[in-house]
């Protein structure tokens, strides 16, 4: 298989343990999946920090946030025969499925796009009904001068869209659950299209159909509607179990760029790596063009070992020129980084 990426020799760029947790008797088990965007002069990211409680190892905890902000755990024995391990993300007890870790946002900042500092306090937490179980996996997406975060709020309701923005990075604007459960992966393009604000998302269910990549149009953001299906899984192929999108399509003469994700199924799991699709620019539910090959996949060790291993995800990308500054989760642990250029996608797209 082809990879395109050029990774930057300092990954990982952010580690678990660079970030202090955000109260006392927790530890920090994955710092990834980072938003990116560009801020009077520097770059920055809304990292995705996942955190646990400290405990022994004879038991399993769920964490969530309960309507006066207050962390309420649920303790599950490792010998109780009810308890059904997934994966190192979540478990079943009594057929009700738990997760491990508690998800907020934290800003890192930098001059040169690849030394970070990471702030010390949360940015973002979750704060609504459909935020219980924590945020993550955040898309920031400018248009004009705001900066609109979309991301996955999870709670027992399920994983929804939530939306917010911002002008400063101070304070935000709540449009609270744009798109409800069974939903994520959302991105917003930067700009208009015949009129009318885009996303991509991805729905799922049970039943008919899949995880695949659909889009929607809305003229105040709120309300979202005109819902297409823009692309599926591929059986037999690197993205044959799940898709979704990454950071906001880039503009090209030949389409809007877009790099996405999938998942395979192996023995250990899922392996997640990139590809791009490149759609119509006046119609961007039509694909033009998709990678036959991924045009990256988990090779050094901080991709393929870590909280949940063989996982390249992205959703937070700066553009350059014909550069792409892509950043990246690894291994459901590190946040990473790596060079890509417009035209070899383009080209790859080609052959």
């Amino acid at each position: 298989m082809s990879d395109l990426a050029k990774r930057f020799a300092t990954n990982p760029i952010i580690s678990p343990r660079d970030v202090k947790p955000s109260r006392e008797g927790f530890e920090v088990v994955c710092t990834f999946n980072p938003g990116a965007f560009e801020f009077n002069g520097r770059f920055g990211l809304v990292v995705r920090v996942a955190e646990r409680r400290t405990t022994d190892n004879e038991s399993v905890e769920s964490l969530s946030i309960s309507r006066n902000g207050e962390i309420e755990f649920q303790s599950f024995s490792l010998t109780d025969p009810k308890l059904k391990s997934l994966d190192s993300r979540s478990f079943i007890y009594n057929d009700t499925e738990y997760i491990t870790t508690l998800s907020h946002f934290r800003l890192a900042w930098s001059s040169d796009g690849e030394k970070f500092s990471v702030e010390d306090s949360p940015i973002l937490s979750g704060s609504s009904d459909n935020e219980s179980f924590g945020i993550e996996d955040t898309r920031v997406t400018k248009i004009g001068s705001e900066y609109f975060l979309t991301y996955t709020g999870v709670s027992s309701n399920g994983y929804g869209v939530q939306m917010k923005s911002t002008t400063d990075w101070k304070t935000f604007k709540d449009f609270g659950t744009v798109l409800p459960p069974f939903n994520k992966d959302a991105v917003l393009f930067d700009e208009k299209i015949n009129g009318k604000y885009q996303m991509l998302h991805r729905p799922t269910g049970s039943g008919l159909g899949g995880p695949y990549i659909w889009s929607s149009t809305s003229t105040d953001l709120f309300h979202w509607g005109h819902h297409v299906c823009v692309a599926t899984t591929r059986p037999n192929m690197w993205d044959s179990a799940r898709i979704g999108a990454g950071s906001a399509p880039i503009k090209t003469e030949a389409g809007w760029l877009e790099i996405y994700h999938g998942a395979e199924v192996v023995p250990t799991g899922h392996t997640y790596r990139l590809g791009a699709l490149l759609l119509d620019l006046d119609d961007p539910t039509r694909v033009i063009a998709r990678s036959q090959e991924p045009i990256m996949e988990p090779r050094s060790n901080y991709e393929t070992d870590g909280f949940y291993g063989n996982v390249v995800f992205t959703n937070g990308q700066i553009v350059q020129g014909d550069e792409i500054l892509l950043y990246y989760g690894a291994a459901d642990t590190y946040t990473c980084g790596a060079r890509f250029s417009i035209k070899e996608i383009l080209n790859s797209l080609k052959s």
